[in-house]
């Protein structure tokens, strides 16, 4: 066994037992779903921060970067904005109101809000498109492992997936605070090692720009092909991190308001400054390994290549935990969406608190096998996301922001939203194929959401 599959290794074992020693000051469903209400401003910073730096942030746009540039950071930096807009506008609104009617999930709030209807739809929606994002975290632990162990993409997938499974299930959102946290330190330490070696190695970032194979735009920060590259992200990421209901969980866990303000509006901050660290170390890569085909393969080689193998061992294990680190937010959100929003509102509404969490548990792990079956189809970090970022800002953003903003709003608003928005998403990219970016899937499904929102709102009120 080589050093770097050691540590590895050593690692996740390390996350499991943390994680399993959290889970014994899990009781009741509350401290599974929402920590008891009782996260530290510190505690959610790490957590939704831990929950924000995966696959795509990570192994995903180093790829973008390697491919164009330092405009790979608006896949960070979309995200960071989008937490923003929850932790200043949207958080504080839905976590008074989750508080005052002891709300777990975004389904709870969207039937508050607008009735069963709307929450078994969304419930469904999100829970399939779900699966993906799951799939692209695992794609990324899958190539980490690949590189260093030279295992199989499919062992690879298999492994990722038991390492977070295993502590989520055990604690829910209690068990991943306090892993992230961990696992927060070990982010931020290898990529802080890692950058400035990789880069002074290749003699900076003017040398990178100038290099006979780099792209043209690669040192432009505004730089975009389309609807998947550069400041375009904004449209696909930025909606979906307001109102991802993972997030909005987290922010029920906030002890109060200033918290969740200080917490996730941190973390923003956060993630705007950690956004530059991956592209760079693409970029980096496009130097001195001119010919990856494989763009999930970009951030393991350079840090495995690049650097001495102490250095590269940590660097491997903050990218390994920013994978894992994602997927348990991401059980986090299949486990309540099945167990709070479905099974318990339609199938059994007198289910006990023991049987919720277990039906919580049974649904994390049903989650993880399809999130495997799925990474094993799907080929590109990038692609698994996309499927995901565009459904979540299609269906939820508008009935959401709609339900917070717009009093008048009812059932039929929000669903001529979903139903405008989701069909317009899907049309988009799988039916005309659009060559500009205004009229990518996420771009079209969210306007159209917005406009059968605003249509029928009009159209009720004119009949009043």
């Amino acid at each position: 066994m080589n050093v770097h599959l050691a540590l590895l290794v050593g690692y996740s074992v390390a996350l499991v037992a943390l994680g399993l020693w959290i889970a014994r000051r899990v009781r009741s469903s509350a401290d599974f779903f929402v920590a008891g209400r009782a996260l530290s401003a510190p505690l959610l910073f790490s957590t939704v921060l831990a929950a924000n730096i995966g696959a795509g942030t990570t192994i995903g746009a180093a790829g973008v970067g390697y491919r164009d540039g330092i405009s790979a950071w608006w896949w960070n930096g979309a995200a960071a904005i989008g937490s923003l807009g929850l932790a200043l506008v949207v958080g504080p609104r839905i976590w008074r109101i989750a508080s005052t009617h002891n709300l777990y999930t975004a389904g709870d709030y969207l039937e508050w809000r607008y009735g069963r209807s709307v929450r078994g739809v969304i419930a469904s929606l999100i829970w399939l498109g779900t699966l993906a994002i799951l799939a692209g975290q695992l794609i990324g632990g899958a190539a980490i492992l690949t590189v260093v162990a030279h295992l199989p993409r499919e062992a690879g997938i298999v492994i990722s997936a038991l390492v977070m499974t295993i502590y989520f299930v055990a604690g829910g959102l209690l068990s991943s605070a306090w892993v992230n946290a961990v696992q927060l330190v070990v982010i931020v330490l290898g990529f802080a090692v890692a950058v400035p070696m990789v880069v002074g190695q290749v003699g900076g970032l003017p040398t990178i720009v100038a290099a006979s194979s780099a792209p043209a735009g690669f040192g432009d920060f505004w730089y975009s092909s389309g609807g998947r590259s550069g400041w375009t992200f904004l449209m696909l990421l930025g909606p979906a991190f307001v109102i991802s209901p993972g997030l909005l969980q987290k922010a029920y866990g906030a002890a109060n308001v200033r918290v969740l303000r200080v917490g996730i509006g941190g973390q923003a901050i956060a993630q705007t400054l950690f956004g530059l660290l991956p592209p760079l170390l693409g970029m980096a890569a496009r130097v001195t390994n001119p010919h990856i085909t494989d763009m999930n393969l970009v951030l393991p080689t350079v840090l495995l290549e690049q650097l001495p193998v102490a250095i590269g061992a940590l660097a491997l294990a903050a990218v390994y935990s920013a994978e894992v680190s994602t997927c348990d937010a991401i059980l986090f959100m299949l486990a309540t969406s099945l167990s709070q929003d479905l099974y318990k509102r339609f199938l059994r509404p007198d289910a006990t608190d023991r049987q919720l969490l277990r039906v919580a548990r049974i649904a994390a792990v049903t989650g993880a096998v399809g999130g495997v079956v799925l990474a094993l189809r799907l080929q590109t970090i990038v692609d698994a996301l996309g499927i995901f970022y565009t459904l979540l800002g299609a269906s939820l953003f508008v009935p959401v922001l709609g339900g917070l903003f717009v009093r008048r709003a009812a059932i039929p608003e929000a669903m001529a939203a979903i139903v405008a928005g989701v069909s317009a998403a899907l049309a988009s990219r799988f039916i005309a194929h659009p060559p500009i970016w205004w009229l990518d899937a996420s771009v079209t499904g969210l306007a159209a959401s917005a406009t059968a929102f605003v249509a029928v709102l009009v159209a009720r009120r004119s009949k009043l």
